[in-house]
């Protein structure tokens, strides 16, 4: 490959790698092609980004970035493809479900919220946090729980209070 042709990959995994914030190195070797297509396809419908990329040119590619993705070079090692997401834990996600019918693929390393994660070990963690959208769900749940109990308190008062003023009204009958 000439040198061109590498700066010009370089520079189109970096392009890829700054359009999402969240990065997952995964190890997919040994899938036949019918898995490698229902990994596809699964990627593509819970828009997660799959790409198979060369060790060396992503770790070039992630050295050029604005992030410091140092952390995730020692796990460019072997084959290595990368899912990129809009959504903290959608790849995670995505593992957990493709594993239940095959073993692959294994989690190397992940970038998210600011955060490393290497090893496979790592993928139950990673299932677990929240995405931005449950984070805010959560605290205005939490906002709103306190406001409703008063309501509800107020409008069982209130049905209460009517209950003894109309057998109040009714006893002296």
């Amino acid at each position: 490959m000439r040198k061109e042709d590498k700066g010009q990959l370089i520079e189109s995994i970096g392009a890829e790698i700054a359009k999402y914030p969240y990065v997952y190195l995964v190890d997919i070797e040994g899938l036949n092609s019918v898995d490698t297509a229902k990994l596809r396809r699964l990627c593509f419908r819970r828009e997660v980004k799959l790409l198979v990329v060369k060790n060396k040119l992503l770790i070039k590619a992630m050295e050029k970035s604005n992030i410091d993705y140092s952390e995730l070079f020692s796990a460019c090692k072997g084959t290595t493809s990368l899912m990129l997401s809009n959504v903290n834990n959608a790849p995670a996600k995505l593992i957990k479900d493709f594993r239940a019918s095959s073993e692959k693929p294994l989690l190397k390393a992940a970038y998210v919220e600011e955060s490393f994660y290497l090893g496979d070990a790592c993928l139950q963690d990673l299932l677990t946090i929240k995405s931005k959208n449950e984070l805010v769900a959560d605290i205005i749940a939490a906002l709103l729980s306190p406001a409703k109990n008063i309501v509800s308190a107020l409008q069982s008062g209130a049905n209460t209070l009517s209950g003894v003023v109309k057998t109040l009204s009714e006893k002296s009958e």
